[in-house]
């Protein structure tokens, strides 16, 4: 069956770029207009986060919004059959902020976003940096999308661990390894209860403590990462050091710095982030949260 699946996809992946983008617009529009995908969450956390904006400005930001994400998914395909020479085509990055740091010996955290596309982002990382480099994904339920997906994204040699058994997976590289690693620190805690409280677009909002507390207890550099198209099929990833000193910041602080700069990136370009997810599902309650705010 897998054999089906895959060449499926590889069949599909030859299609010329021009003929994809069709296709993109086309699913696009079926995704806003006729099947109206998640436009209730969309529109809500477009309002959240853009009050001053205009009912037409956030719909214009809505309408880009759901073009990327069709792009990123068409483009995901392209991947199973791109060639070398076409990728390094269509991917620059300021990589030499990451490989003056593996110079240094020090071990580094990447904090990302969701930010479009970072299929595009997770090759950039492992062809180009120098790290041995680990990316930690949720195994999706279809097991022959699964191996295809991951096939694809190792294909420059990233280490897929699953978050859902990460500790084991991890902790030969925490203890003798020389790594860097790739977060998505922006998903819903899943507990609210033992996340840090913190305002994004200024409403409180939940994060996760579990990237601040590896960096401080295994003293990696702390990397953001901010990937965006500079026109369509070409994608920058700008490298930026948050800190190598991880200790040097009171609890939470850490996480307060990820959330500023990361919303500070979503600011210059909001259709490239992923408005469909429910970010805001925690309502702040002040007295079951209120310890676990960040001043």
């Amino acid at each position: 069956m897998y054999r089906v699946v895959y060449g499926f996809f590889y069949v599909l992946s030859l299609l010329p770029w021009r003929l994809v983008y069709i296709i993109s617009d086309f699913v696009a529009f079926i995704l806003e207009y006729v099947v109206k995908y998640r436009k209730e969450v969309i529109q809500k956390n477009l309002t959240i986060a853009f009050p001053e904006k205009s009912d037409q400005e956030r719909k214009k930001i809505a309408h880009q919004f759901y073009s990327h994400f069709t792009d990123s998914i068409l483009e995901t395909i392209k991947l199973i059959s791109l060639s070398d020479e076409n990728f390094q085509k269509r991917f620059t990055s300021n990589v030499e902020v990451l490989n003056d740091l593996y110079a240094t010996g020090q071990n580094v955290q990447i904090m990302a976003g969701h930010f479009f596309n970072w299929e595009f982002a997770n090759w950039g990382v492992s062809k180009y940096g120098k790290y041995p480099f680990i990316a930690v994904y949720m195994p999706l339920s279809n097991p022959y999308f699964n191996k295809l997906v991951l096939s694809m994204r190792q294909r420059y040699g990233s280490i897929m661990v699953p978050a859902t058994n990460f500790r084991a997976h991890f902790q030969k590289f925490a203890t003798n390894g020389h790594y860097a690693m790739a977060l998505a620190a922006d998903q819903n805690p899943g507990n609210p209860v033992s996340a840090y409280w913190l305002p994004f677009f200024g409403k409180m909002t939940p994060f996760v403590k579990g990237p601040e507390k590896g960096a401080k207890l295994n003293n990696t550099a702390q990397v953001l990462v901010h990937f965006y198209p500079t026109k369509r099929g070409h994608y920058h990833m700008q490298y930026e050091v948050m800190t190598t000193s991880p200790n040097n910041f009171k609890e939470g602080q850490l996480t307060a710095l990820y959330v500023k700069t990361l919303e500070e990136k979503i600011k210059q370009n909001p259709a490239n982030y992923l408005w469909s997810h429910k970010r805001w599902k925690y309502e702040f309650d002040a007295e079951k949260y209120g310890k676990l705010v960040v001043e």
